[in-house]
């Protein structure tokens, strides 16, 4: 960071001055990133009784905002150069961006190995990445410079390198808001996971289900069954427990099993639009993990 800042300044080169500036947030967001993961491995307690597992997901929001507001910075500071380009040291910017683009990629790879199944690792991951695709441009950049001496070629690299940022940046974000608005996790089918259930034997309805993430890679759902009389209630929740777990990987269950005896007269918020029902007669509740 503190190399290429000293070289954009030296050769009055906007792409490592953002690239720079781009690396100084990611000094704040993988300090971020690694407090998230020890805040995580602290217990539950009486009050945060699903633990600190959302502060990861926090940390992964803030990586997308603070990863687009860079941009947008970069992209401003892009047009105002484009419109008055000032002269660039070529030879300067190329060798300092092939130094930076050897770090990127060393830290790319140490990241690698966890970066699909952790939003937070992922939003560090993204960061990277688009250090060492800045990296790239300001070589382009000081390649055109050295080779045709395009003054431009370093506004124009900043420019479509911040597009790419904010790419992959907005969907960091989604995905983050998803999981705090307890949405369903993308990879699984909420209407696949009630078939399954209904499809168990002795299972006559299926109402209130919702399936969430608690962090990256732990996903929770909880549910209402309405069975038949003719099956034990343990019997039955290993069934449908041995399913979630084979064909979606869910793990950590809250079922409720109630017998087919009145109507309710109300509504249940169910998914599926069928008849909820609701039972005096025996409700069993049980949590696994």
């Amino acid at each position: 960071m503190f190399a290429e800042a000293f070289g954009g300044w030296f050769a009055n080169s906007l792409a490592l001055i953002a690239d720079a500036g781009h690396m100084l947030t990611d000094v704040a967001a993988l300090s971020l990133t690694l407090a998230a993961i020890w805040f995580a491995s602290r217990p539950a307690t009486q009050k945060k009784t699903f633990g600190y597992y959302r502060l990861e997901i926090l940390a992964a929001f803030v990586n997308g905002i603070a990863l687009v507001l860079i941009s947008l910075w970069i992209i401003y500071e892009a047009v105002e150069r484009w419109n008055a380009p000032l002269p660039v040291k070529g030879f300067e910017l190329t060798v300092i961006a092939v130094g930076g683009l050897v770090i990127n990629m060393v830290c790319a790879w140490l990241l690698h190995g966890g970066h699909e199944h952790n939003l937070n690792v992922r939003g560090a991951y993204l960061h990277i990445i688009g250090d060492a695709l800045g990296s790239v441009a300001a070589i382009v950049a000081g390649v055109l410079i050295l080779m045709f001496g395009w003054l431009w070629a370093d506004a124009l690299c900043s420019f479509l390198i911040s597009l790419i940022i904010i790419f992959g940046a907005w969907n960091l974000i989604k995905e983050s808001v998803n999981v705090l608005l307890e949405g369903t996790p993308a990879h699984i089918n909420l209407t696949a996971v009630e078939d399954a259930i209904r499809q168990t034997e002795n299972v006559r309805d299926v109402h209130d289900l919702h399936v969430w993430t608690i962090t990256s890679g732990m996903e929770a759902l909880s549910v209402h069954v309405v069975h038949t009389e003719t099956i034990t209630a343990a019997a039955l929740l290993t069934a449908i427990k041995t399913k979630l777990h084979d064909n979606f990987g869910i793990d950590h269950l809250t079922i409720q099993l109630e017998t087919s005896g009145s109507e309710e007269t109300g509504s249940h918020p169910c998914f599926s639009g069928a008849n909820c029902f609701d039972s005096e007669v025996k409700v069993a509740e049980v949590r696994t993990k």
